[in-house]
């Protein structure tokens, strides 16, 4: 019994979903007589370009054409269908790439057709031809045998050279719109007597990622583990997609920022044989429904979800500031780049759970960045919450109120030595470079943090490090290290300097050596040298 996907594969230009310019465009040309003799298919796989193809080479080939309407029964039709055509010949270009069998086309094509108009040389993966391959095509392609049309199909239009580009009328291949991939399914499913619903269609159209072949061989397959009864709880385990509700529950939890009882429930999710990788893209696909509501007022018609859940996304959406969502969605970006790489998702999904509902524990600028944002946007930590009350009780003008709001977020970051210690060659020194260059950032790189009592930060200098010490004290560099503090901590920090306790044994300079060692600290600092005579 054929696949789903060779069963139902379009047989006429009427039968293709989702491509309307490149059917009308191709009608018109075999209407008016205006064939191209070298066409270039290029889009993602499973949208039909190889199947459009053979309909091009049915409808130069029928005994009733050239027409835009093949009638599928002539001989020339039946056999480009079951692909045993002497004048249709398809070639893999992924194993046929080299000079040689480009040679052997080109030896070929001064026959004349057996039984059509037209030889049709189909060419599937184009772009995996070498570029000697090409190159013998070239004049071939622009000057062929009238009786001759090169079809090239290709998934990466930008690896064909530009020289057969030019050569050859090129149709780029759209992935379908998720309505038209559920309904070329549910034809199928009725044509097959299917009992499945319009919503595991939904998810079937989902993970095929816009790809037609993938949707129906996911359908193939199935229709045959469940003889014939679909439902949404076979779907979800077949491709391993995460429920809807887990995603909220998720979701509801980094709004309570409760990290332990996130990473339990992810905990969970893995011992019932879940795949975090999945997870960490169906809840990135989730958080960007949350950002389109939050940002469009309103769950897009496009976004294939019923009723109740467009409700709970509009819910969600005013719950879940825009901060943290925007910040989850970077965070889960490393977890895919290291799938992509063949790493394990689980630390990075656990750690931008962790970074989001804890971001005190993360002293990155970005992380300073999204507390800063949060609090502008009226989210205060909770130590803050009683100010509301009180503000509202007391029977003053609306300006101290507005003073009390302004001033949360300056006292808000909370911040130790430790963690200023821990950001400081981190963070600390290379925001001072991006402030002030590398002069600056190199002076500070002989200190480190000593002390923290209130607002005051002490630096601390070796004893070696006098020099640098004297010029950190500097206005222009003492004012850099505070701006790239704020920027870091969110604190306006006063400074303070210290020398290490050596210092006081060196009672005495040793004279002379000191110019040498100036000149030597000089080309260290400002990356300065001697200049020849």
């Amino acid at each position: 019994m054929a696949a789903l996907y060779r069963k139902y594969r379009p047989q006429t230009f009427d039968d293709v979903v989702g491509q309307e310019a490149v059917v009308r465009t191709l009608k018109n040309a075999i209407t008016s007589g205006q064939v191209r003799q070298a066409y270039l298919f290029a889009g993602p796989r499973g949208t039909g370009k190889t199947s459009m193809a053979r309909i091009l080479a049915k409808s130069l080939n029928c005994a009733q054409g050239p027409t835009p309407s093949p009638d599928g029964t002539c001989h020339a039709c039946v056999a480009i269908a079951n692909g045993t055509s002497l004048d249709v010949i398809e070639m893999d270009a992924a194993s046929q790439r080299g000079i040689d069998d480009i040679r052997e086309i080109r030896d070929r094509v001064v026959l004349q057709p057996v039984e059509g108009r037209y030889k049709v040389y189909i060419l599937d993966e184009a772009h995996q031809l070498t570029d000697a391959a090409w190159n013998a095509l070239l004049k071939l392609i622009e000057e062929p045998p009238p009786h001759l049309v090169f079809v090239f199909c290709t998934t990466d239009l930008s690896k064909v050279l530009p020289t057969v580009r030019s050569r050859c009328q090129t149709f780029v291949f759209q992935r379908p719109r998720l309505q038209e991939l559920v309904a070329k399914l549910r034809k199928i499913a009725d044509a097959e007597g299917l009992d499945v619903p319009d919503q595991a269609l939904a998810l079937i159209a989902r993970g095929a990622r816009g790809a037609y072949r993938d949707a129906e061989s996911t359908l193939d397959q199935l229709a045959a583990a469940t003889e014939g009864k679909i439902t949404v709880q076979t779907v979800l385990q077949l491709l391993g997609t995460v429920e809807e509700e887990a995603l909220f529950r998720l979701c509801d939890l980094v709004v309570d920022r409760d990290t332990a009882g996130a990473l339990t429930f992810i905990e969970e999710l893995s011992e019932q044989g879940h795949d975090l990788g999945r997870l960490v893209t169906d809840l990135i696909e989730h958080l960007r429904h949350l950002m389109l509501v939050q940002h469009m007022g309103e769950v897009p018609e496009a976004v294939p979800v019923t009723e109740e859940t467009r409700e709970r996304l509009r819910a969600q959406a005013n719950q879940l500031g825009e901060p943290t969502v925007i910040r989850l969605i970077d965070l889960l970006a490393v977890a895919v780049d290291d799938m992509r790489q063949g790493g394990d998702p689980r630390l990075p999904l656990e750690l931008a759970i962790v970074k989001v509902t804890r971001p005190a524990a993360d002293l990155s600028r970005e992380s300073i960045s999204f507390r800063l944002e949060r609090l502008e946007q009226g989210a205060p930590p909770a130590p803050a919450a009683p100010a509301a009350p009180a503000a509202a009780a007391t029977p003053a003008p609306p300006e101290p109120t507005a003073a009390v709001v302004a001033a949360e977020p300056i006292a808000a970051p909370d911040l130790d030595l430790n963690q200023l210690q821990d950001a400081w060659a981190r963070t600390v020194l290379p925001a001072v470079e991006e402030r002030g260059g590398i002069p600056t950032a190199s002076l500070l790189r002989e200190a480190h943090p000593s002390a923290l009592s209130g607002n005051t930060l002490t630096l601390e200098f070796p004893a070696t490090a006098t020099f640098h010490l004297a010029q950190a004290q500097e206005p222009k560099h003492a004012t850099v290290l505070a701006e790239a503090l704020y920027d870091v901590t969110g604190r306006r920090l006063s400074l303070a300097f210290a020398v290490g306790e050596e210092i006081e044994a060196e009672a005495e300079p040793e004279g002379p050596a000191g110019e040498e060692r100036i000149l030597e600290l000089l080309k260290e600092t400002f990356d300065a040298r001697e200049r020849g005579e």
